[in-house]
């Protein structure tokens, strides 16, 4: 796993980033902070898209996105085609996201999440491998949408 983790998020995700960014650095990651850097009120995706376009050109290979209830930041995350945002708020989520559906961020909700819980997510978000086999056919089939 790449040793630089790209996190971002909202004001409402403020708090809980730094804490993140603190247990990162302890766990020997380096951190590329997008943003936020205060708890005023900005707009989520300012700070989500930055992060995503990065994830997207292959740039790292897993994120942490933070907002009040993480879907926007998900949301956000999941417009383009190299992402794969997972929402998790429990570490069975992230172990799943990351078996069977070979998710490379994680989107956290900080007004919906304890920290000891954030952490525990983070943890096996970044430890736990893709299962592949059928689970990457149908990976596969989440980019390859005719519309």
């Amino acid at each position: 796993m790449g040793k630089i983790v790209p996190i971002a998020s909202d004001h409402a995700g403020y708090q809980l980033k730094t804490k993140v960014i603190e247990h990162l650095k302890s766990l020997g990651y380096e951190v590329k902070d997008y943003g936020t850097s205060s708890d005023e009120s900005v707009d989520y995706p300012d700070y989500a898209h930055p992060l995503a376009s990065a994830m997207n050109k292959g740039e790292f290979e897993r994120g942490v996105l933070i907002c009040g209830s993480g879907n926007g930041v998900q949301m956000t995350a999941n417009k383009y085609p190299n992402v794969r945002c997972a929402l998790c708020w429990g570490e069975e989520l992230a172990a799943l996201a990351r078996q069977h559906n070979d998710a490379n961020v994680i989107a956290l909700p900080a007004r919906f999440i304890a920290e000891d819980e954030a952490m525990r997510c983070v943890d096996t978000f970044f430890n736990t491998p893709f299962e592949g086999g059928r689970h990457q056919r149908r990976v596969e089939k989440i980019k390859n949408v005719k519309i």
